[in-house]
């Protein structure tokens, strides 16, 4: 029997892996599961994406290997995206890797950063592979706290009280998932000077900023980010092209010169097809863009609804295509879940899931249609008026 890999014992199988084979499995047998808790957008990309990669099907270098960094046209364009939309200039030329989906970006950074040992400081509650890539590396994750109290911005007191001498890259993740919380400005500016004290890797997870947000920031545009951070930038959320998988570094050129040796021994470069795609999501105008907004929008004020009548405390102004809120005091995020699945034929995210700090919370999805939501509405208050 062959034994398998040591790293492998530190992570497990992710929860919505797993999840979903339980859900699948009651729909199977008859019950009309609503799946609110994936956050997989439903929507469709804009016309003129899905004409450009219809489009480039014929381009006579359409079906070749193509460039580890992409088509010169598809970096000017996310340059000329960033100019636009964060008032960051980048350059074109050295500045902008493209990825297959910023989820890969993250494996990638860790692989080009961090030695086993080095430690990594990770938001609590946050994104999972955060902490699974540090472990599959080798590496230790240092958690640190958000907290309902503090707006879930990060707590510098509580950061410089760490024994910091073997951080190497900290996670941040604004607007963040799954709480929807925005940094403000004077988070972004003690981060750049708390990495610079410490000489640390700041990275920015940043696939949300136009959904739900008023005023889209790159934490790029703060003074002295050049010197010590990266962002990671995604198209699946803004343009519902998840499934495309079209993702982007951005910063420091003697960084993203690291990462691409590690990016040039895990793949051949992105389909020239969705480069095209990518390039026409890139110009599309802000005009589609609030009508994807106007929609989540509608979708937020009816999962706030389905939230109360849960019982739950709802966190109302967050970004991005989730909704956090708090269960009633004294229950288990994954209890509390499986009733809702059981009791109202309704799947949610246990909170737990994302951290420590997210028991006791539920987090619900945007990607699901008016009408699912209204008939989980109003399974729950029907199921709740007879009883």
């Amino acid at each position: 029997m062959i034994t398998f890999a040591n790293r492998l014992q530190t992570v497990e199988e992710y929860y919505f892996s797993k999840k979903l084979r339980e859900v699948r499995e009651l729909i199977a047998n008859g019950k009309p599961i609503i799946n609110i808790g994936i956050g997989s957008p439903d929507l469709k990309p804009p016309k003129e994406v899905l004409s450009a990669i219809s489009d480039s099907l014929t381009d006579a270098t359409a079906h070749k290997y193509q460039s580890y960094q992409g088509l010169p046209e598809f970096r000017e364009s996310v340059a000329n995206f960033y100019q636009k939309k964060y008032g960051v200039t980048i350059n074109p030329n050295s500045e902008v890797l493209p990825l297959m989906g910023s989820k890969e970006g993250i494996l990638h950074i860790s692989l080009a950063v961090l030695n086993e040992g080095d430690e990594v400081l990770i938001p609590n509650p946050g994104y999972p592979t955060y902490t699974s890539v540090t472990k599959l590396i080798g590496a230790q994750p240092i958690f640190y706290n958000l907290t309902e109290e503090n707006n879930y911005q990060p707590d510098f007191e509580a950061l410089e009280k760490l024994d910091l001498s073997n951080v190497k890259m900290m996670w941040v993740n604004y607007p963040h998932m799954p709480t929807g919380t925005i940094a403000s400005e004077e988070t972004y500016k003690n981060l750049i000077n708390f990495a610079q004290k410490h000489e640390i890797l700041l990275v920015n997870d940043n696939p949300y900023s136009f959904i739900l947000n008023n005023n889209p920031t790159s934490i790029l545009s703060i003074k002295g980010a050049s010197k010590v951070a990266l962002e990671l930038n995604s198209l699946s959320k803004t343009f519902n092209m998840a499934g495309w998988r079209v993702g982007m570094l951005l910063g420091n050129q003697t960084y993203l010169q690291e990462v691409l040796k590690v990016k040039t021994q895990m793949d051949s470069g992105m389909f020239y097809g969705i480069q095209k795609g990518a390039i026409a999501a890139l110009n599309t105008s802000n005009e589609w863009i609030n009508a994807q907004n106007n929609i989540y929008k509608k979708r937020q004020q009816l999962v706030i609804q389905l939230a109360e009548k849960l019982h739950c405390t709802v966190h109302k102004n967050g970004a991005g295509m989730f909704v956090w809120a708090k269960i009633p005091n004294g229950r288990k995020s994954e209890v509390f879940i499986d009733e809702i699945l059981h009791q109202y034929n309704l799947f949610v995210a246990p909170g737990s899931i994302f951290g420590s700090q997210g028991e006791g919370f539920i987090r619900f999805s945007l990607c699901v249609s008016e009408n699912d939501i209204q008939q989980a509405l109003n399974n729950v208050q029907n199921l709740n008026s007879s009883s």
